[in-house]
């Protein structure tokens, strides 16, 4: 039987549970290389230091203001609930095209090939037989997921104190590197405008913060929702941040910043430097990855599937993907389907090389979402809040601001990839059109 707001599963995800989901899936692979990147655009400490500071605040004034929507309307799906009811079915069947063309796909199959090449540093494994781990990596935590949903949230809880420790350790003891000093803040700041490359390193930065609205999506199996929601939501960005900084600060000590921008592995070259650790930093290294990106590869699985869940549930995806199973109480079909978009990505090459160009593909739907808080306060003021958006109006705003910005420069500096963003995010409107006509009765259901 559907709960007062329309849901089938059991409410049984606690508070810490999805805090621990908010953070796994936030803290994958990219901290432990972007630092790298981004040293190597703006050169000197305090752009690099203010970059992450931005885009923490930026990931920060998005989930303020998205735990106004979770609160208000905790349903599965996340986002996708949240444009349906703020604008109707079209932009939140487009979302759930990006989701199911690329973005969940990609996510998992990035995520599990980086677990595979990193536990190749313990069992050496050719390339196909990466492929080949990553794949077998995805069908475990699609199997871990399909048998319950506390099962994998036990799994979530474990993975993610673990691997925030270990990040936090590293971060500080780069302040007992070998080399390290505070010679290395100076100068803070160089010649010239600095905003263009800003914003360019703000791209990869606001992909390490990402997830920090996914735990929303499990807001059909959360209990006490309209509590646990926004706090969770809101505690993990803040936790994230906050050893974001830590890590971030304690590499610039242990290496300068152009040694920072030449080193691909920055976490393993920061480890080499740390005595404690003598020449075991990078075999550590090695397996807080694979601790990291396990955790991770199940957060994504945890959330993903149930936007397809969502989709067919509310009528706008083919009915067998809002299956529940009888025996786990999980959306069994949506985990599997789920499991082999992330198969079909590490198995493929070129769709590899297509996801690397979607970057930016969740922030329009991001933008839209943050709308839907002005959208439904004015069309359903009635609609119960429990939370309100701290800071009303000014962090959506900010928020907005900062997207707007981030996409025009994307569109002006990289038009070429920015552009297939926008072409795939497009072709959703006939896929739209065509899944009402061709397959009607497969998808029944109404969105109201």
């Amino acid at each position: 039987m559907a709960d007062q707001w329309g849901e089938r599963m059991p409410r049984s995800v606690s508070l810490l549970q999805t805090v621990a989901v908010s953070v796994g899936i936030a803290i994958g692979s990219g901290i432990f290389r972007v630092p790298a990147t981004v040293a190597a655009q703006l050169h000197t400490s305090g752009p690099i230091l203010s970059c992450w500071v931005l885009g923490g605040i930026i990931a920060l004034c998005g989930t303020l203001t998205v735990a106004e929507l979770a609160a208000a309307l905790p349903r599965s799906g996340g986002i996708f609930a949240y444009l349906l009811e703020s604008y109707g079915p079209l932009p939140a069947f487009l979302f759930g095209w990006t989701e199911l063309v690329v973005i969940r796909a990609a996510a998992l199959g990035a995520i599990a090939t980086v677990f595979a090449e990193y536990l190749g540093y313990f069992v050496p494994l050719s390339a196909a037989q990466v492929r080949y781990l990553a794949a077998f990596a995805i069908v475990l935590i699609g199997s871990i997921n399909h048998i319950g949903v506390q099962r994998a949230a036990a799994v979530q809880s474990v993975t993610t104190v673990l691997k925030y420790g270990v990040l936090a350790a590293l971060g500080l003891l780069a302040f007992t590197a070998t080399g390290g000093s505070t010679k290395h803040f100076t100068p803070a700041w160089p010649a010239g405008a600095m905003l263009s490359p800003l914003a360019s390193a703000l791209i990869p930065v606001l992909w390490t913060y990402d997830g920090w609205a996914d735990p929303a999506t499990m807001g059909g199996e959360i209990s006490n929702p309209q509590r646990n929601l926004p706090i969770a939501l809101i505690a993990g960005a803040l936790c994230v941040m906050l050893v974001y900084l830590v890590v971030n600060i304690g590499f610039l000590y242990a290496l300068a910043p152009a040694e920072m921008a030449g080193s691909k592995l920055i976490a393993s070259s920061v480890a080499a430097h740390i005595p404690l650790l003598g020449g075991a930093g990078a075999a550590v290294v090695a397996a807080a990855v694979v601790v990291s990106a396990f955790s991770g590869l199940n957060a994504s699985m945890m959330t993903g599937s149930r936007v397809f869940f969502a989709m067919a549930d509310r009528g706008l995806f083919l009915r067998a993907a809002a299956r529940v199973s009888p025996q786990f109480n999980t959306p069994s079909v949506a985990i599997w389907l789920a499991s082999a978009l992330g198969v079909g990505y590490v198995l493929e090459n070129d769709f590899a090389q297509l996801a690397d160009k979607f970057i930016l593909g969740i922030w329009p739907f991001y933008a839209l979402t943050v709308g839907g808080v002005f959208m439904l306060r004015r069309r359903r003021p009635e609609l119960p809040r429990p939370y309100r958006v701290f800071g009303y109006p000014f962090v959506p705003v900010l928020f907005l601001l900062a997207s707007a910005l981030m996409v025009l420069n994307a569109l002006l500096t990289d038009p070429g990839n920015t552009g297939v963003t926008l072409l795939i995010i497009v072709a959703g409107v006939p896929a739209y059109w065509l899944r009402g006509r061709l397959w009607p009765r497969l998808s029944t259901g109404s969105w109201r």
